[in-house]
């Protein structure tokens, strides 16, 4: 979990609402959302987080942005707005993400590759990487790094499995020069 206290109790708050409502999937989907929205356009929080505008401008701007989810949820972001958290936002759909992910034993996953990986490529990575941290599958990110020159390196919460030509490289020249 992570370690914002905040996002922890709006993230399980939202997560319980979710599961009294059967909408767990439907929410989980609807959060990586808002997610993805806030990461991919900081000046989103920018403008959440300005002292130029009033609370009720900020809302009517969340509200616009968002107006295509789900009512609680984005009364979850009026609430953060009122309490001048939106700065949270991310931590709060990432806190509910891992709640989801625990209930339905999954684990976010990035794949570092040289190459974007194949469907069936993606499914054996998530087949042996996921008995490893002891969940049933994971939602892998492939990212590409041509850094790497070959292999894959993956990375589950704070565990790295780094199986690229560089990493070899990398752990022989350490042992070489000591």
């Amino acid at each position: 979990m992570s370690k914002n206290v905040v996002a922890e109790r709006y993230g399980l708050a939202l997560y319980q609402l979710a599961k009294e409502q059967n909408q767990v999937n439907k929410w989980e989907e609807e959060v990586r959302v808002v997610r993805k929205s806030v990461k991919d356009n900081p000046d989103l929080i920018t403008l959440l987080s300005s002292p130029n505008l009033t609370i009720q401008q900020k809302k009517n701007v969340a509200k616009e942005v968002f107006a295509n989810l789900s009512p609680s949820i984005v009364n979850t972001i009026m609430l953060l707005i009122d309490r001048n958290r939106q700065n949270h936002i991310v931590d709060v759909a990432s806190s509910f993400i891992e709640y989801a992910n625990q209930d339905h034993g999954v684990a976010e996953a990035t794949v570092y590759s040289v190459r974007a990986l194949t469907a069936s490529e993606t499914e054996a990575i998530s087949a042996t990487f996921a008995a490893k941290v002891g969940r049933r599958s994971l939602n892998i990110e492939n990212i590409v790094d041509s850094d790497l020159l070959g292999g894959i390196k993956v990375s589950i919460g704070n565990r790295i499995f780094d199986g690229s030509l560089r990493g070899q490289l990398d752990r022989l020249a350490r042992t070489l020069t000591t």
